[in-house]
C-alpha cells in the first residue's frame, strides 16, 4: 500500500532583515525508507518537531519531497492528486473535514456529491457508520454545536464515506475522555478487519497504538530510530520486567537470589527481572510455597520515552 525509499524533505528558511538575509536548511525528514502492507494499522511516533508530520503531508500529496522514492497504492501522490485522494481518506484531531454552519447529515450529503459516491452505496455506509459510531442523535445538528467526542465521531463517518483504501489518522482520540476514546478504537479495528482498510496512525496518546497496532514507527530528528513490533520493541528496549508473587504466607526473607526485589508487602513481593520468565518463576517457587504470580511487563509509555530521551540513534540504534 505504502512504499517509501530514501525520503528526504529539506526546507529553506530566511532570517537576519531585508538587507543581509541568513538563509537556512532544515531537514525535517532524513533519509526515511518503509513499506506499509494492505491492510495494515502502523502507529507511527515522535515527539513534536520529529518529523511526523512532514512524511504524512508527502504520503497525501501536500507536499512534494526534496528526494527519494514514494508510492502509495502505486501512485506517486503529488502527481496524480486527483486519483490519489480519491482512494484516501484522513481524520485530524484538531481539524474537521465538516461545514461549521450545516447540520452534520447536510455536510456528508456534501462529501458524497464531492468523492461522487453512488447513493445506494452511500445509505449503506451511512447507515453502518450511524449505528457503528452512534451519529443518529446529532445527525441534525450544525458541526459548531459538536462536543469533541462527537464531531470527532462524525469525522471518521466522513472519512471513510467513499470506501478508501487508506486511511491517516492524526490524533483521533485528543481530548476525548475514556468511553468515547474506545468507540473511536472500536470503529477504526472494525473498519480495519471487516473492511480490510490500511490505517497510518500518528498519536501521543500510546494507549491507541497499544489497542490497535501490533507495529510501530518511531521517528525523531527526521530520522527512523524503530520499525517493528510492539512485543520487539518491549523486548529490546523496555527494560526490567516485573514478577508479581503471591507467596501462601509472608516470606520470613523474601530476597532471592537472582532477582532484584522491588517491594515487599505481607505475601505480596515484587521482583525485578530481564529474559524470560521461567527461571525466574522457578527461582521463587523453589524460595517458597506460591499462591500465584504474575509477570507484568514493562509500560509502553515508559519505553518508548526511554528512546526519545535516551539517544538511542546516536547510540547506533536502527530500526529492525
Amino acid at each position: 500500500m505504502i512504499h517509501v525509499e530514501h525520503l528526504h524533505k529539506a526546507f529553506q528558511t530566511r532570517s537576519g532583515g531585508l538587507l543581509r538575509p541568513t538563509r537556512r536548511t532544515v531537514e525535517a525528514v532524513r533519509d526515511v525508507s518503509f513499506t506499509v502492507g494492505a491492510g495494515e494499522v502502523v502507529g507511527y511516533l515522535g515527539p513534536n518537531g520529529a518529523g511526523k508530520s512532514t512524511t504524512i503531508k508527502v504520503l497525501t500529496g501536500l507536499l512534494v519531497p526534496t528526494s527519494g522514492r514514494v508510492e502509495v497504492g502505486g501512485l506517486v501522490p503529488w502527481r496524480e492528486r486527483r486519483r490519489h485522494v480519491a482512494r484516501l481518506g484522513a481524520v485530524f484531531g484538531q481539524r474537521t473535514t465538516l461545514w461549521w454552519d450545516l447540520p452534520v447529515r447536510d455536510s456528508l450529503d456534501l462529501l458524497r456529491d464531492v468523492y461522487r459516491v453512488p447513493p445506494a452505496r452511500f445509505r449503506e455506509n451511512l447507515a453502518a457508520f450511524t449505528e457503528l459510531l452512534d451519529l443518529g442523535p446529532f445527525l441534525g445538528t450544525p458541526a459548531r454545536s459538536l462536543s469533541l467526542g462527537q464531531r470527532m465521531r462524525a469525522d471518521l463517518a466522513a472519512a471513510l464515506l467513499h470506501d478508501p483504501s487508506l486511511l491517516f489518522l492524526d490524533e483521533p482520540t485528543v481530548g476525548l475522555d475514556v468511553v468515547a476514546k474506545e468507540r473511536i478504537r472500536e470503529f477504526v479495528r472494525h473498519v480495519n478487519r471487516e473492511r480490510g482498510v490500511t490505517v497510518l496512525l500518528t498519536t501521543h496518546d500510546l494507549t491507541d497504538v497499544e489497542r490497535l497496532a501490533r507495529r510501530i514507527m518511531i521517528i525523531d530528528h527526521g530520522s527512523l530510530l524503530y520499525d517493528g513490533g510492539l512485543a520487539d520493541l518491549q523486548a529490546r528496549f523496555g527494560g526490567a520486567r516485573e514478577l508479581v508473587v503471591e507467596y501462601e504466607t509472608p516470606p520470613t526473607d523474601p530476597a532471592v537470589p537472582g532477582l532484584r526485589l522491588v517491594s515487599a508487602e505481607g505475601p505480596r513481593v515484587t521482583y525485578a527481572f530481564t529474559g524470560a520468565a521461567a527461571r525466574p518463576i522457578a527461582l521463587v517457587t523453589a524460595h517458597a510455597p506460591v499462591r500465584d504470580v504474575t509477570v507484568r511487563e514493562p509500560e509502553i509509555e515508559a519505553t518508548v520515552r526511554r528512546i526519545y530521551e535516551g539517544g538511542l540513534l546516536r547510540a547506533g540504534i536502527v530500526r529492525t
